[in-house]
């Protein structure tokens, strides 16, 4: 006989966040907006710039996850208007991981920069370090 033991749950951070995710994927969008709420964080999603910008005018978040690459211009067209209303810690979320591209990120008011496919360790981390 067999018994059923819980399955171990990761600890969720110190802290929950208000985060917004900016993802033009679909199913990228889904798996952190659930893996987010799922480590307790309030999750907002959009799936374009416009969409961000419109959230950014009615909510107030302590983080950003943003892709760079959006159909409708950019994530540094989000960060960069994110931060003239607000406090905020941004982090990028993309598939361009070169030197220039993290220079022009951190140029753009990104703090963080994590590559695509997305560690999930290593955006915990992150994520971490922001709610000390």
């Amino acid at each position: 006989m067999s018994e059923d033991r819980p399955t171990p749950q990761p600890p969720r951070s110190g802290k929950s966040l208000r985060i917004l995710v900016v993802e033009d994927h679909a199913d990228t969008l889904r798996v952190l907006a659930r893996l987010l709420d799922h480590f307790g964080h309030k999750i907002s999603v959009a799936d374009s710039t416009h969409s961000a910008l419109q959230f950014l005018q009615s909510k107030t978040f302590v983080v950003i996850l943003s892709d760079i690459g959006l159909p409708d211009g950019s994530g540094y067209e989000v960060v960069s208007k994110a931060k003239e209303k607000q406090a905020v810690k941004a982090v990028a979320l993309t598939g361009f991981d070169r030197e220039e591209d993290i220079r022009r990120g951190k140029e753009a008011g990104f703090d963080f920069h994590l590559s695509k496919p997305v560690d999930f360790h290593e955006l915990r981390t992150v994520l971490n370090q922001v709610s000390i």
